[in-house]
């Protein structure tokens, strides 16, 4: 059986989650649901940051300690992937023993690379990003003082730090990338990492000492490892690295994809794999980095600038599935996206409702009045029967091809045109009228119409798990049926099968809640 190891970004748990921490979650959800639906053994992670200094800085506001803040904010997160029904195989926290111990072998091999020293560190820190800046990187902030090109405040550290050799792997970064076309995703993210390797990379500092919350350096306590050297070294943690006895490791290492926001690629696609080099360990197989949620106004939603959408409001308003199809049907996967709630109630409405809730609901609704409940047998197909059939049957094939590259947004656009298509379908033999002239093709049509639906809802399951399994009941699709090696004419409808009375599986938008 085929591995593959798929990850999110681990979120900073210094405020409630989200609308773009659901929205990495889902998407990640999909592709793992997707690849298991495939026969493949999957590893599906997530997780929190429960380090660094946005953390000890919100503890200080509070009045409590840094521990404190995760214990209490982390169990939203994880409410958050039982509400969207995410599943995740493992939550990994940093400040969870399992971690230290793999961050400070990560260290120790690094270390014994020489490509760890002691020196001292003067420049520029944003705390929000987490992140030192060169003045070159930074804008005047009009009070005498800089700014990120985002706006972020900055402000100036000096203190004894670790050094990581990050110059030591220019070329074999390049090297790697060259080789490699596909590691980082999009395209452009992936020259925008090259043009920054190729003006020259430097050193990078890798611990602190000015407050005392991480994973402690190695032989000198008074250090904590930096927070992108403690918060990447998760991906490993979180699978018994270095516990040899550990199968995991062994099995899902390197990763397939790790999933984050296109604002972390630098630290995922340059210091991620120089840190791995160093230590000889595999790279990851693909970086792939999705685009911003935006608020209303092309804001990018932050909790600091407040204008973050709650997830779990989200969800009760829109249903979970609903919800999870608009995100990954209306935004081009990898690039930046907005909210917007006439946008949400039209997809629901138009796509989810009427089309694909519609078809259904209209074909086993005949099924049950004039086959007796039962899946009816089909006599001889017609061209038009065949023509698709043959499409829905190439379904998986098309829809593996978008999954393997990210491209979540044409997932949905396949199975959209299919039921579209079986609308037409539908439509244009009149299976309502054949009822009274010829009966035995009204069987076959709605016979093809109901495959086609069990098809989609195949698929669908990825994207929307509960109303596909729903609808696979409706239809009488058997448990052990219901992956991959079960579609196309492989899983046909078994004539005869006896069918639950129908029930409406995507109902429109309440108008009530607008």
């Amino acid at each position: 059986m085929e591995h593959f190891y798929i990850t999110t970004a681990i979120s900073y748990p210094n405020g409630p989650p989200h609308i773009g921490h659901a929205y990495e979650v889902i998407a990640t959800d999909a592709i793992a649901r997707f690849w298991r639906l495939d026969g493949r053994r999957v590893m599906f992670l997530t997780g929190t940051d429960d380090h660094g200094q946005k953390m000890y800085q919100t503890a200080r506001e509070q009045g409590i300690s840094p521990q404190e803040v995760a214990d209490t904010m982390v169990p939203r997160f994880v409410d958050m992937t039982r509400c969207l029904n995410i599943s995740n195989d493992d939550f990994i926290r940093t400040s969870e023993q399992r971690h230290h111990l793999a961050v400070q072998e990560l260290w120790r091999r690094m270390e014994s690379n020489g490509d760890i020293y002691l020196g001292s560190y003067n420049g520029w820190y944003s705390v929000r990003d987490e992140q030192f800046f060169t003045k070159d990187e930074l804008d005047a902030d009009g009070e005498g003082g800089f700014q990120t090109k985002a706006g972020t405040k900055v402000e100036w550290l000096e203190e004894e730090s670790y050094f990581f050799r990050l110059s030591k792997y220019q070329e074999p970064l390049l090297k790697h990338f060259h080789e490699n076309p596909d590691f980082v995703m999009p395209e452009s993210r992936r020259n925008e990492m090259l043009r920054f390797i190729e003006s020259g990379l430097h050193d990078l500092s890798l611990s602190r000492t000015s407050f005392s919350w991480g994973v402690p350096v190695p032989d000198n306590p008074k250090h904590i490892v930096y927070v992108w050297a403690d918060a990447l070294t998760n991906y490993i943690s979180a699978l018994g690295y270095p516990n040899a006895s550990d199968e995991r490791f062994e099995s899902f290492w390197p990763a397939s994809v790790h999933l984050i926001g296109k604002d972390i690629v630098r630290f995922h696609s340059i210091y991620w794999p120089a840190f791995l080099m160093s230590a000889g360990l595999p790279l990851p197989k693909r970086i792939f980095s999705h685009g911003f949620l935006l608020a209303r106004g092309g804001e990018k939603m932050s909790k600091s600038l407040g204008n973050v959408v709650d997830p779990f409001v989200m969800a009760e308003t829109y249903g979970v599935d609903a919800m999870r199809y608009f995100f990954l049907r209306e935004v081009p996967f990898g690039e930046d996206g907005s909210y917007d709630h006439e946008a949400m109630v039209r997809r629901i409405d138009s796509e989810l409702s009427n089309d694909f809730g519609n078809l259904a609901q209209r074909s086993l609704s005949m099924i049950a009045k004039n086959c007796e409940s039962k899946v009816p047998e089909p006599s001889q197909l017609q061209e038009e029967d065949e023509a698709l059939l043959s499409k829905a049957d190439g379904l998986v094939e098309r829809s593996r091809a978008h999954v393997q590259e990210q491209r979540l947004h044409l997932l949905t656009s396949e199975i959209i045109e299919l039921i579209g298509e079986a609308n037409r379908y539908f439509s244009a033999q009149e299976p309502w009228a054949l009822r009274k002239t010829d009966p035995v093709r009204m069987s076959t049509v709605l016979y093809v119409t109901a495959e086609i639906v069990r098809q989609a809802a195949l698929v669908g399951q990825a994207l929307m798990p509960l109303s596909c399994t729903k609808m696979l009941n409706l239809l009488g699709v058997a448990d052990n049926t219901r992956d991959f090696t079960f579609a196309g004419a492989r899983g046909r409808l078994v004539p005869g099968t006896s069918l639950p009375t129908p029930e409406v599986v995507f109902p429109r938008f309440p108008r009530g809640k607008d």
